[in-house]
């Protein structure tokens, strides 16, 4: 119907500022009753406890194991010795080599229809310890390093150090190690040089003003009484083998991961963020996880949720997501359901749908030029969809077709979920990739879907609360709503 004024060619000032405004995604914390906002911090609060207990990927599939378990969730492995059959319903999880996790709802659909896949990674840009790391130089211990993905080293500098990981003797036992995250722990720290002697410093490019090799955590810098060689290494050797039983030698079997020390915590004076290590990508491991948790009842498709490691250096090694471990763990799925044989397994991953949930750039005003406004995340709009990530000319992206994404809005909106597009800052800068390839090579419906960070690889990131909980939201959604794309 239209109205008098447009017939007489009159113009409508409103209609026009919807036009031109229709793109530009609202803040979503406009949108929250005191109801809701409760729920906001709520979950946020059940996010910040799992990753404070979770700062390295063995550590994140502890907690999740112990979570799913919880939920009445039965392992997977045990049912494949059993050679038990799945039924619809059937909730079961599995752990890979303690660094991949996987959570399965069985639907009422055969298997071979296809999944709705919720995949994030739970590794996270460190420092790691090297092999024969331990070493004395005048009067200071050091543990020598290798980083870990994508960091800019100078952010490493004087900041309270945490050390965890395992050390895996020859005889089997599995030593834990986490220091530095309680108030009467110690923390390490990497030195960094006073600015009066910093000129020639300081003149270099930020790539250089640490190179990686020194990059030397500081242990210690005690003298063992009695001896006169290398007395402060020998002094830590005896601390290590009073507390842990461990000789110099176990270094040589051991994973020690070296991140930031200390909470996550609120942000500014509204409390509206989250800063804390490892947002990348556990702000959205851990939501893809509670979706399929909290799902009730028996869904119309399985559900799947596949938390992974290396995806900071590639998804390579046989915890990544180009490895077999998902391909293989799905066609025990399938045999367990009924479905069996190499073209079950086909049909099962072709027909799938899945969202890559992966953080994306968060519009930063400090540093606008680095982005194309128009199409860029803003915290507090919402859950983020990368129609495609890669570098400059798309490469190295999946990119999701037109007809998932316009299936994804329709779900979105019914679902009242708020949420936002973007490409991963201006088109000839940069770029990176997700886990989103490595699935889609399988003929399945992907595209990256995430929360907004601030500070991105840096041993600090930031969120907005709002973020998470849509992205939390978006989810549940997805799971629940996801069918086979027309």
């Amino acid at each position: 119907m239209v109205c008098a004024e447009q017939k007489a060619g009159r113009k409508d000032p409103a209609g026009d500022e919807r036009k031109k405004n229709f793109m530009e995604r609202k803040n979503a914390w406009k949108a929250y009753d005191e109801a809701e906002i409760a729920k906001v911090e709520a979950f946020s609060k059940a996010y910040c406890a799992y990753i404070d207990e979770g700062k390295t990927e063995r550590e994140c599939v502890s907690a999740s194991v112990r979570a799913a378990q919880a939920r009445g969730f039965a392992n997977l492995a045990d049912a494949i010795c059993e050679g038990k059959k799945l039924a619809a319903g059937a909730r079961v999880y599995a752990n890979w080599m303690n660094k991949s996790f996987m959570l399965f709802v069985l639907g009422r659909k055969p298997i071979t229809e296809g999944m709705n896949i919720l995949g994030a990674h739970i590794d996270s840009p460190r420092i790691d310890i090297k092999q024969n790391p331990l070493y004395e130089e005048d009067d200071l211990a050091y543990l020598d390093t290798h980083y870990y993905g994508g960091i800019k080293k100078y952010q490493w500098l004087a900041l309270p150090l945490a050390l965890h990981g395992v050390i895996v003797k020859k005889s089997g036992e599995t030593v834990t190690v986490r220091i530095g995250e309680e108030e009467s722990d110690p923390v390490f720290c990497i030195s960094d040089l006073l600015p009066h002697l910093a000129q020639e410093q300081m003149a270099k490019g930020a790539k250089d003003i640490i190179e990686g090799e020194a990059l030397n955590l500081i242990v210690g810098g005690r003298p063992l009484a009695g001896e006169e060689k290398e007395a402060v290494k020998a002094g830590i050797l005896k601390i290590l083998k009073e507390t842990y039983g461990v000789e110099e030698e176990d270094f040589l079997s051991a994973e020690l991961e070296v991140v930031p020390a200390g909470k996550a915590r609120d942000c500014g004076f509204d409390r509206s963020m989250v800063m804390a290590y490892g947002h990348d990508d556990r702000v959205c491991a851990y939501p893809s996880m509670a979706a399929v948790l909290d799902f009730e009842g028996t869904p119309e498709y399985t559900l799947c949720c596949v938390l992974t490691d290396k995806e900071e250096i590639g998804s390579v090694g046989a915890t990544g997501m180009d490895a077999m471990f998902f391909e293989n763990t799905v066609a025990e799925l399938c045999e367990l359901a009924g479905a069996t044989g190499s073209l079950a397994l086909r049909r099962t991953l072709r027909n799938s749908r899945m969202l890559s949930s992966d953080v994306s750039a968060g519009y930063d005003p400090n540093f606008a030029s680095a982005f194309e406004k128009k199409n860029a995340a803003f915290l507090g709009r919402g859950v983020c969809f990368n129609k495609f990530t890669g570098s400059r000319g798309k490469s190295g992206s999946s990119d999701a077709n037109a007809e998932y994404v316009a299936a994804l809005r329709r779900i979105m909106d019914d679902a009242g979920v708020a949420f936002q597009t973007a490409e991963l800052g201006r088109v000839d800068l940069g770029g990176g990739g997700t886990i989103a390839y490595t699935c889609a090579k399988y003929g399945m419906s992907v595209i990256d879907s995430g929360v907004a960070v601030l500070s991105m690889h840096a041993p600090y990131e930031l969120i907005n609360k709002a973020d998470l909980y849509e992205a939390y939201k978006a989810y549940c959604a997805f799971l629940r709503d996801a069918g086979p794309i027309a």
